[in-house]
């Protein structure tokens, strides 16, 4: 069970420097100063801009505002994969702040989904909460909830409210004793080119014989590329909120401890960086 408090509070309030600049393109009536802000690992994008929306919007012209999104280095950052996702995948080897470039017009439909309220989040978020607990709990924690504990994780979430959302989350990562862990682990893992689809298969934390399975079994199953082998370079790096975890690690416990608040564990698998 997630007990270990420390590491739960430490994962939910990691934070990413990030330089919010106008994209050259857009009509301003004058010169735009970029924006900084503090970003949340565990939100998503669009929870957490609002700010960034108000600086720019004040010098864009009212009939060039659509929806604003955002891109880095020429690819759209996708709002519905939590922020810490976005920045080990496309900027993990890059210096802070994150250089993140704000649009107002030529959405691009085809990249992204639009998300023009937050209660489109929302229903992303508790989708995917339902999902893992599917692979979880075959569902039954999520549905045993009620409308409100639904809504106190949510709340917990887009006001960054850890104590609040640990308080209902906790009966999410609960698990009989006699089963070792989760009936399968909610994962997703994420490969450059990011235009890939994620990885996300059925994978259980303890092996018919009664093993404990670690990162190390997740990703000879899923990635075998990822392993490094004997003396070879490291071709890729294994990234977790940030952090490379040992592969060593259980599954399990990582599931526990450095899950998003939607209860996946998603893992980048990126480039290492050459010398």
């Amino acid at each position: 069970m997630a007990d270990d408090k420390d590491i739960l509070r430490d994962v939910w309030f990691g934070r990413i420097p990030a330089c919010f600049t106008l994209h050259p393109d857009e009509v301003t009536e004058r010169e735009a100063e970029p924006f900084y802000l503090l970003l949340p690992r565990v939100s998503y994008l669009t929870l957490v801009t609002d700010k960034v929306k108000k600086h720019f919007q004040k010098v864009v012209k009212a009939e060039d505002v659509d929806e604003m999104w955002f891109e880095y280095e020429g690819t759209p950052l996708k709002w519905h994969y939590p922020i810490g996702v976005l920045f080990d995948l496309h900027a993990s080897n890059t210096a802070l702040p994150w250089s993140i470039t704000v649009h107002f017009k030529h959405f691009p439909d085809r990249d992204l989904l639009r998300c023009s309220t937050n209660a489109v989040i929302e229903a992303h978020f508790m989708s995917t909460i339902k999902e893992a607990d599917a692979f979880k709990h075959k569902g039954q924690v999520i549905n045993d909830m009620q409308k409100k504990d639904h809504k106190q994780l949510w709340m917990g979430l887009q006001n960054d409210k850890f104590d609040q959302f640990w308080a209902m989350n906790r009966k999410l990562m609960e698990y009989p004793t006699e089963e070792c862990g989760f009936r399968y682990i909610p994962f997703r893992i994420y490969q450059t080119p990011s235009d890939r689809p994620f990885i996300q298969k059925l994978f259980r934390p303890v092996s018919p014989e009664g093993h404990t399975l670690t990162l190390g079994d997740l990703l000879k199953e899923m990635v075998p590329a990822a392993i490094c082998q004997d003396n070879d370079p490291k071709k890729y790096l294994v990234v977790i909120h940030g952090i490379e975890p040992l592969v060593e690690t259980p599954v399990q416990w990582l599931s526990e401890h450095l899950s998003y608040p939607d209860n996946f564990l998603h893992i980048c698998i990126v480039p290492a960086p050459s010398d």
